[in-house]
């Protein structure tokens, strides 16, 4: 049963929709794995997730949580900024998802920001394959994400119609700070 719960859970409800064994995804903020986890699962044992995160913890959670579930065997794990994307995957990728903001738990002086999340979304739509999704989840409210969530959607809403959907969907009711979701979907090449 589908129920609206939050940006995380309506990013995870698009990408299940495009997601099929054997495709090769991205996680470009691995955080404590759960989203990694979730991808591992979806591409099966023919597919691979590469999962970036700038936090050793992060990844080392990530880790944990992917041997648990034995799922290690079809993910890279990549201990840098996902700025550098295009230095370690070559594309095309079916998804990629991003969970901007400070790791649940960890440091909150740790947080994304606008200049390294600019460079890693670009490459994120550069690497898509055709009906391939991108997600974002923006969590406003503090400045860093208030500039980031301001920047991404003037980024997004500029991209060519006849290459690129872009969907925001955001919970009204819930306050100034609730995350929001941006989801951008490359059109195949006939429909551009």
């Amino acid at each position: 049963m589908f129920e609206l719960r939050s940006a995380r859970f309506l990013a995870a409800a698009h990408l299940s929709e495009v997601i099929e064994p054997g495709d090769t995804v991205v996680d470009a903020t691995a955080g404590n794995g759960h989203d990694t986890c979730f991808l591992a699962e979806r591409v099966g044992p023919a597919g691979h997730v590469w999962a970036f995160d700038v936090q050793a913890s992060a990844l080392q959670s990530t880790e944990a949580r992917l041997r648990e579930k034995g799922l290690l065997d079809r993910v890279t794990l990549v201990h840098a900024s996902h700025a550098r994307l295009r230095e370690f995957v070559s594309g095309p990728v079916r998804t990629v998802s991003f969970n901007l903001g400070w790791l649940p738990g960890g440091d909150k002086q740790i947080t994304t920001h606008w200049d390294s999340t600019e460079a890693a979304v670009t490459q994120a739509l550069s690497l898509l394959a055709p009906l391939g999704l991108c997600t974002v989840c923006a969590y406003p409210g503090h400045p860093a994400g208030d500039e980031e969530r301001r920047q991404l959607q003037l980024l997004l809403a500029a991209l060519r119609p006849q290459e690129f959907n872009v969907l925001h969907e955001r919970f009204l009711n819930a306050g100034p700070g609730a995350p929001e979701c941006f989801t951008v979907q490359r059109l195949r090449p006939a429909e551009r």
